[in-house]
C-alpha cells in the first residue's frame, strides 16, 4: 500500500530581478512564479548523475532548460521522460533533444506501473509535493533530488536531528545527503545553497504493520511531556525496557532519536 508522508514546503528566497525600467519582464515573473533556478554548472550536473546511478526509466520533474536532461539521456540503458510546466521550455526541449517532454504538473502525473526512478533539479517551492508524490508511488525505486540545502539536511539527519517524515517513512525508504551545490551554480542565483538528497526504497520493509508503525511515530512526535518516553508512556506498556534496548536515554527529545532506534522500540513494543 502506498504510504503518505506529507510535510512542509521549502523554497528559495530569490533576489528581485530588475530591468532597466525598474520592473520585471513577463519572463522574469514566470521564472519567479514557477520557482525557476536553472542549473548551469556542468560539475554540479555530473554530481547529481553520479549520485542517481541512473538506469532504466527515469522521470525528471522540472526539466527546465535541459542541462540535466541531456546528460541523463546520454547514459547507457536509460530512458528519460521530462516534465515541465513552462510551455516555452517544453517546446525548446522537445525541439532540441527529441525526448519525451510532458507539459504539465509532475505532481499530478500518474506514476508508471513499471519500476522507475526520479532525478531532478526540482522547483523548490513545491519540494514537499514532489517528495510526497515519490513516496506514494509504489514502483518508484529511488529519487535523487536537488533541493534547498536546509531541507536536505533536515530530512537526512545531517543536523543530528530527525524529522517526522523521515522517521515515518524509514521502514520503506533510506534518506541520504550525497553532496552540496553552491548557489552560484544556478541562474538566477538563489539566496541559499542546495543539497543532493537521495531517497532509496528498501528491497524489503523493516516493519510490516504500516498503520501500527505510523501510530507509534506520530504519538512520539506529539511532544507530550517533552521526551519520547513521556509521549509513548501515554499509550504503551513496557516503554522503559524498549528504550533501554534501543539505547535511548529516558529524557531524549524525540528529534534526536535515530530512525533505527525507532525500529527497535517498535519491535519491542509490538513483539
Amino acid at each position: 500500500m502506498a504510504q503518505n508522508f506529507a510535510h512542509g514546503n521549502y523554497s528559495h528566497t530569490q533576489k528581485k530581478a530588475r530591468n532597466s525600467g525598474g520592473g520585471r519582464t513577463p519572463r522574469d515573473k514566470t521564472r519567479r512564479d514557477l520557482s525557476q533556478n536553472f542549473l548551469v554548472d556542468r560539475h554540479a550536473v555530473n554530481l547529481i548523475v553520479k549520485a542517481a546511478r541512473p538506469h532504466g526509466l527515469i522521470l525528471e520533474p522540472g526539466a527546465g532548460e535541459g542541462a540535466l536532461t541531456a546528460v541523463l539521456a546520454r547514459q547507457e540503458d536509460v530512458e528519460v521522460v521530462g516534465y515541465e510546466i513552462d510551455p516555452l521550455l517544453v517546446a525548446k526541449l522537445r525541439a532540441r533533444t527529441g525526448l519525451t517532454i510532458v507539459k504539465g504538473d509532475f505532481t499530478k502525473a500518474k506514476p508508471p506501473k513499471e519500476p522507475f526512478a526520479v532525478v531532478g533539479n526540482i522547483p523548490y517551492s513545491i519540494t514537499s509535493k514532489i517528495v510526497d508524490w515519490c513516496l506514494r508511488a509504489p514502483a518508484m525505486t529511488s529519487a535523487t533530488l536537488l533541493t534547498q540545502l536546509e531541507y536536505a539536511r533536515k530530512r537526512s539527519g545531517d543536523y543530528g536531528r530527525w524529522s517526522l517524515v523521515t522517521v515515518e517513512s524509514w521502514p520503506w525508504f533510506h534518506w541520504d545527503l550525497l553532496g552540496r551545490v553552491g548557489r552560484e551554480s544556478f541562474r538566477p542565483v538563489p539566496a541559499v545553497d542546495s543539497g543532493i538528497l537521495r531517497i532509496e526504497r528498501r528491497p524489503e520493509p523493516l516493519v510490516e504493520a504500516g498503520a501500527a508503525w505510523r501510530e507509534l511515530v506520530e504519538l512520539g512526535f506529539t511532544g507530550v511531556g517533552g521526551s519520547l518516553r513521556a509521549s509513548l508512556k501515554t499509550r504503551y506498556q513496557g516503554v522503559d525496557a524498549a528504550l533501554r534496548r534501543a539505547g535511548v536515554e529516558r529524557d531524549t527529545v524525540v528529534g534526536y532519536v535515530h530512525p533505527d532506534q525507532w525500529i527497535t522500540v517498535y519491535r519491542e513494543l509490538h513483539g
